[in-house]
């Protein structure tokens, strides 16, 4: 009982800011908050956006301009303890709310999610840089997982099974865990944030979730929807920061499963680190894709397929092909997959015609340079080099 009151006190004594932050993460410049410029990212503990106390922050950068857009704490370990509390103290009131109000709860979300998709959109062309087309789709794909929650009295349906055996009856029961935990890649900051804790939480779970620390305003707005659509106070908890943050949500003994997807360093360290203290781990991670283009195949659709599968999200998703086998000749398709690829437009993805936006970071645009300049070391043709690309 003390620890719980002190863990109270401590959510108490935190700065609430609440009213201010979707304004903060507006897409109308006139509503950003003037406390602090650039913004500052807040926590989410207890149902209260809460400024940091955090003396560490990063610069949250929009990869088109290299504008800072706002700045993200360092969430100190009281403020993370803090929030792992709330969740845990949520927990008890919230797995024994009836199924079908929490599926309610979710209905409502999907209808806030549509509202305001074109807000969430822009955000995530601000913070991450692909095209608004872009964006739109990976607002929209995680409503799909919004909406399958919506059904989740059907997917949490347990099984019966009588006289198995002489007076031997079996049964299996679906039951929340308790304190779940997601930790986020930047390539979809509205996606994969709606992979986690839509379907943890109408299953009665409480969350904690991390975002990427370069974009992490499509998560903010997202919780801020949540909360509108009913979701009470402690079940969805926000936390920030980099290595320090990850390896907390592994060790702390309250959260019982992580949800990870991202590289495979990150993922694989996760996955030792939290299995190792007894915690249920998915770990999703990176990919490499090949696209197989069979001597009969369609050309226009196959041309069409392999730039929207190689240049989509300017080739940051797990999906993204990077490898393309041809059986047969491959001759024929090289000259007209470098005139698809020419006719991609280059731009900041806020512009109408953009079909490619700029990669994350300078680091990354860095690392893609070296890989494709190590190919040509190795002997490869290079038919296109886009390294030198300049926008003003």
């Amino acid at each position: 009982m003390l620890t719980r009151l002190a863990s109270i006190q401590r959510v108490r004594n935190l700065k609430a800011v609440r009213p201010q932050i979707f304004a903060k993460f507006s897409t109308d410049a006139k509503l950003y908050s003037k406390q602090h410029n650039p913004p500052r990212v807040p926590n989410l503990i207890g149902g209260a956006f809460i400024e940091s106390r955090s003396s560490e922050y990063i610069d949250v950068i929009n990869p088109a301009t290299q504008e800072v857009v706002s700045q993200l704490p360092l969430t100190t370990n009281e403020e993370f303890k803090a929030a792992v509390s709330a969740a845990k103290q949520a927990f008890p009131s919230w797995r024994n709310t009836p199924i079908t109000t929490r599926q309610r709860v979710m209905l409502k979300l999907q209808e806030l999610i549509r509202r305001d998709i074109d807000k969430l959109a822009m955000n995530i062309t601000t913070e991450q840089g692909k095209t608004l087309k872009d964006a739109q789709g990976d607002v929209f794909r995680g409503l799909e997982v919004v909406e399958h929650a919506c059904g989740m009295a059907t997917l949490q349906m347990g099984e019966y099974v009588p006289n198995v055996s002489n007076g031997i009856d079996t049964y299996s029961l679906r039951e929340p865990l308790g304190v779940c935990a997601g930790i986020c890649p930047f390539n979809f900051p509205a996606m994969i944030p709606l992979w986690m804790f839509p379907v943890a939480v109408t299953c009665g779970n409480t969350f904690v979730l991390k975002p990427s620390e370069k974009d992490p305003g499509a998560s903010i707005m997202l919780a801020e929807l949540a909360m509108e659509a009913g979701l009470p106070d402690g079940v969805l908890n926000i936390v920030h920061g980099t290595h320090d943050t990850v390896n907390a949500i592994c060790d702390d003994a309250n959260i019982r499963a992580i949800s990870f997807v991202g590289s495979n360093v990150a993922g694989m360290h996760i996955y030792a680190r939290a299995s190792a203290k007894g915690k249920r781990v998915q770990s999703n991670m990176g990919a490499k894709n090949h696209g197989i283009v069979l001597p009969d195949a369609n050309m226009d659709a196959t041309l069409n397929a392999l730039a929207a599968a190689g240049f989509g999200a300017a080739g940051q998703r797990c999906m993204a092909l990077s490898t393309v086998v041809f059986v047969g000749d491959s001759k024929s398709w090289e000259d007209k997959l470098v005139e698809r690829a020419k006719a991609l437009k280059v731009n900041a993805g806020t512009e109408a015609d953009a079909d490619l936006g700029p990669v994350i970071s300078k680091q990354a645009k860095e690392r893609i340079c070296r890989l494709i300049q190590s190919g040509i070391e190795s002997g490869a043709r290079l038919l296109l080099d886009g390294r030198n690309i300049v926008k003003t």
